[in-house]
């Protein structure tokens, strides 16, 4: 049996923490789902959903039960827990904070940011989703402060943004700039003109960083790999839009406290 396969930042390499940005590989998913597709909404077979989420927590020394992800819906909610649920019972928001050891955190992805959390003396830490959606919304300081509410300090905090989706990929339409511009954010930082008239590329990596420095986040870190570019690696929800596949796998990052 191949192991599922992660990547890690330097930032939470710390002591009693474990944690990992998955990649696609190491799983058993046939077809466009190949390998490691642990998204549940898909239409992948169940079990090998079942199996490929099982080996992410093994990889990371835990027992599938106690790998918590919650029902997405790129939200600003963030919520609080110290057991795991019923695969039936997940909450519906896009960020999870604990501190309790041995509960894994994780959110799912295909594009989006998905962001792991830690205050190392705190003993918290947290997992988020935040696509453009989450993150205008606020989910980067909604998960902040729900990790206030168990101790933990914002200066103390480190943050690292796992494979998403780059500047060079994320063209967007103008209704996407008037959203932001709606809110008050400068979209000149964030936006540049595409070759497309009318159509921008977004820098997603770069809003996101802004978002953590205004939750007063101590230390930021990027990975700075594309989920469009590296096939290889990562699951692309725009790449399969635009190949008219049929459906796309997800990725998933986790975080827990040992």
């Amino acid at each position: 049996m191949s192991a599922a396969q992660f990547l890690a930042a330097e930032s939470l390499r710390l002591p009693g923490l474990s944690h990992g940005f998955f990649t696609r590989l190491g799983g058993v998913s046939q077809g466009v789902y190949a390998s490691l597709n642990v998204g549940v909404g898909s239409s992948d077979a169940p079990e090998a959903v079942t199996e490929n989420r099982a080996r992410a927590a093994a990889a990371l020394g835990v027992a599938p039960q106690r790998l918590a992800v919650p029902f997405q819906i790129h939200s600003p909610d963030a919520v609080v827990i110290s057991e795991p649920w019923l695969p039936t019972a997940r909450p519906r928001c896009d960020a999870l904070v604990t501190a309790t050891p041995g509960l894994a955190l994780g959110v799912t992805g295909a594009d989006c940011g998905m962001i792991l959390f830690a205050d190392q003396r705190a003993r918290v830490i947290g997992a988020a989703h935040a696509g453009w959606k989450g993150a205008l919304k606020g989910v980067i300081e909604a998960t902040v402060a729900a990790m206030e509410k168990l101790g933990a300090q914002r200066g103390d905090v480190a943050a690292a943004l796992g494979p998403c989706i780059a500047h060079a990929s994320y063209e967007v339409g103008p209704e996407f700039v008037a959203a932001f511009a709606k809110v008050g954010d400068d979209t000149t930082r964030h936006f540049i003109p595409s070759r497309r008239v009318g159509h921008s590329m977004f820098n997603l990596n770069a809003y996101i960083a802004e978002r953590a420095a205004r939750a007063g986040i101590g230390r930021f870190e990027d990975l700075r790999l594309d989920t469009y570019a590296d096939e290889r690696r990562f699951f692309s929800y725009r790449r399969a839009t635009h190949r008219k596949e049929p459906d796309y796998g997800r990725l998933m990052s986790v975080i827990v406290l040992n």
